[in-house]
């Protein structure tokens, strides 16, 4: 009797260390938008193009104001001060034909997006 108890106690460790291993892994494979804007072309993940209309753009940004705000490849971005805290680093190129993405920056965070979802890998 005793040792059903123990054995009993033991599953249902291991099942929720399953469970919290299960999740740890599939939280950790997702990408949030934490973004260094690199000085050189040659030190960028990705390399983006301001555009002046939102009809232009591929991926609509919104720039939150707290890290954990960003979101997860939805337009949601966070700046980070060093490049080791970014999930990626951008370089803003000066003219439309040399971006891998064009975005947008808008003003209200129910507008991010992207339009283009051809171009979301980049940011994988």
């Amino acid at each position: 009797m005793i040792r059903d108890i123990v054995e009993i106690r033991m599953v249902s460790s291991l099942m929720k260390l399953l469970c919290l291993s299960f999740f740890m892994l599939a939280n950790g494979n997702v990408q949030a938008q934490k973004v260094f804007s690199t000085q050189y072309a040659n030190q960028a993940d990705v390399k983006v193009f301001v555009v002046d209309y939102p009809n232009q753009a591929d991926l609509k940004v919104f720039k939150v104001k707290y890290n954990n705000q960003a979101g997860k490849n939805d337009g949601l971005w966070f700046f980070t001060q060093y490049a080791n805290q970014a999930d990626k680093k951008i370089f803003f190129v000066q003219y439309a034909n040399q971006a891998d993405v064009k975005i947008y920056f808008v003003e209200h965070q129910n507008q991010a997006g992207w339009k283009d979802n051809s171009k979301k890998a980049f940011f994988y």
